[in-house]
Order: C-alpha cells, then structure tokens, then sequence
C-alpha cells in the first residue's frame, strides 16, 4: 500500500507562524482607544509617564492627590505575574505637574512574547503622554558599579532580537533606534540627579529573555559586546515607545554583580531584597528627574509622532 504524504506549500505560498498569528487583543486599536479615555479620565494628562520596575515602586507614593486604576481595568494592559510588579496605574502630582506611574510590566518570560507592554505604551501616546521614563533592576558587569548604584541608560543591545512590532505590516514598523534613549533627557537627567545628590552612571543595558539568570561564560560575552548591565526589560518597551512617537528615558537599579563577579547565587528573591534596601534612595533620585522633566520649558518642542 502506497502511502501518501502532504506536499509542502511552495514557497511564494508559505507563511512564518509571525505572519498568520493574530494581533494581541491588548494591542487592538479599540483597547488602546478605550485604555488612552480611561488614563484621560483619571486627570490633567500628564506630559511624563514612568513605568516601574522592581525597587521603583516606592516612586508612586511619593505623588500626591493619587488616583488609581487595577491594570485588570484597561483594555490595552496587561495581566502581570511576577513578584514586585502591583499592576496598576497611578495618577498623581508632583509639585504643581501631573504624572502617570505604571507600577509594574509583563515581561518577555511571561508567555515568550515580546509586545506584553506595547498595548499599554500606545494608550500613553494615544492619551498625549510625550515622555516614557522606564526604570529596571539589573545586574552590573562592571565591580565600579556596585549593588545600589543607578546607571543612566545610554544603549541598549537586544540579545534575544526579538521586537513587540513583529505584527505590524506597514513601513512605520521600521523604527529608527540610533536615538532610542533621547540624548538631550538624559543630559536632563544628569544634571537634575547631581543638583539633588545622586551619581547616575551612565551605560549600556544588555536584554535577555530568561527567567533564569545568566552564566559566567554569558556575562564574559556580553562585557566583550559593551555590555554595562544586564537584564530582562526594558528594550521591548523601548521599541514600543519609538514606533509610538515617544521620547525615551531609562534609569536602571543595580541589584547584584553578574553571574561570576559575586560569589552569592543569584536569585529573584535576592534581586527583590537588594531592590528593597537601595529603592529608596533610587527613587528620591527618581523624583528629582522627573521634576526636572515636568518643569516649564523642559521638554522642548513636542516630537512629532512616528505612528502607532
């Protein structure tokens, strides 16, 4: 008995998995819209968002009149399921300004994608949000650059190559990042954390997917690619940011010295407990850049939007 075996499609007939998979319900333009409406409701919108990453959450106590929204209640938002992230969204005054923390993101290792937080980035765009500060723990290449300090993200390298604009089909997919963290915020930055006290080193942030954590012979690579630190964030909501129109700011929290530069294992639970002794002082550094970011002036002429 002869048996039969399905062709394969030719190849002008086959199509990447990418390609036949569905935009994320999160990512829908009706998600966003109704998200951007439920974020304008909360209050004045603000002209600076910050998403917070582990050791940050302190930063959204420090606002003052705070309104808040469960993420579970925006469309566009994601469930969150990891450790130090509270998932929700607060609206809050710092001084005389508005500003929106987002306390918490959905991380790559949560499902394998890489556009978790790209429905929530477009309703801050879509709500008039200009500029996205985001902030991370991270793991430190360099022995000068100790558990507690802060580094000011200058680059990023996107080890695993993958992007939250994957389901996108026109030309605006192709973003320009040779700016991705804009140069006259973090110039900002620096000026705004030394008045107030506070060094930002300043570096190159390495992503990788995990959850596991790196090994020696991964941390060796990445410091010969120019790598400062290293974590699992960050460059997805990066990209998301630039394709939306939004200026980017990052600040990264040094939790621990990389796999082979410490003795300790490393751990989410030790990743959690460094955030917690250095987060304070983390975010009074925080609340001095984006005061300097809300003042009168500072931002310059509004970019115009690349599309999302």
């Amino acid at each position: 008995m002869t048996q039969s075996h399905p062709q394969p499609p030719a190849r002008g007939d086959a199509r990447d998995e990418r390609d036949a998979a569905p935009v994320p319900t999160t990512a829908a333009p009706s998600a966003v819209a109704a998200s951007a409406q439920a974020l304008r409701a909360l209050g004045p919108v603000p002209a600076v968002a910050v998403l917070l990453g582990s050791g940050w959450g302190g930063f959204a106590d420090r606002l003052a009149h705070p309104r808040d929204l469960a993420y579970a209640e925006l469309p566009a938002f994601p469930a969150i399921g990891i450790g130090g992230h509270a998932g929700r969204v607060v609206h809050g005054w710092l001084g005389q300004r508005p500003v929106l923390a987002l306390a918490g993101r959905r991380h790559a290792y949560e499902g394998g994608r890489a556009d978790g937080m790209t429905g929530a980035v477009r309703a801050l765009a879509a709500a008039g949000v200009q500029v996205l500060v985001q902030t991370n723990a991270a793991g430190s290449l360099d022995a000068a650059m100790p558990p507690g300090a802060l580094m000011l993200v200058e680059d990023h390298l996107n080890l695993p190559q993958r992007s939250p604009l994957w389901e996108e089909r026109d030309d605006r997919r192709f973003v320009d990042l040779s700016a991705a963290y804009d140069p006259a915020l973090r110039a900002l930055a620096q000026r705004a954390a030394a008045a107030a006290g506070h060094r930002l080193h300043a570096g190159v942030y390495a992503w990788v997917v995990g959850p596991q954590f790196e090994t020696p012979a991964e941390i060796r690579m990445l410091q010969r690619l120019g790598a400062d630190a290293v974590g699992m964030s960050t460059v997805p909501e990066t990209i998301a940011a630039r394709h939306a129109g939004l200026r980017v700011l990052a600040l990264s929290l040094i939790t621990n010295l990389a796999a082979g530069l410490q003795v300790q294992a490393l751990s989410h639970a030790h990743t959690l407990a460094q955030a917690q002794v250095a987060g304070a002082s983390a975010c009074d550094a925080l609340v001095a850049v984006v005061g300097a970011l809300l003042e009168p002036g500072a931002l310059g002429p509004t970019e115009a939007g690349t599309g999302a």
